[in-house]
């Protein structure tokens, strides 16, 4: 996984775990599904490009 990559996906987990935190402060759940969507999204990435790194070797 490029370092680039990295980057991305980290950013995406922290704006998935604030959008959580402000769907938990003003009790909007949709907000905070969104946040969880938005952490899995990454996480998913994160487990393909190891998958791709994996393969690479």
């Amino acid at each position: 996984m490029s370092a680039a990559d990295k980057v991305k996906n980290a950013a995406e987990k922290a704006l998935g775990k604030a959008k959580e935190a402000v769907g938990d402060i003003t009790d909007n759940d949709k907000l905070v599904a969104e946040g969880r969507a938005d952490q899995a999204k990454a996480e998913v990435k994160d487990t393909v490009e190891d998958v791709k790194d994996a393969f690479k070797k």
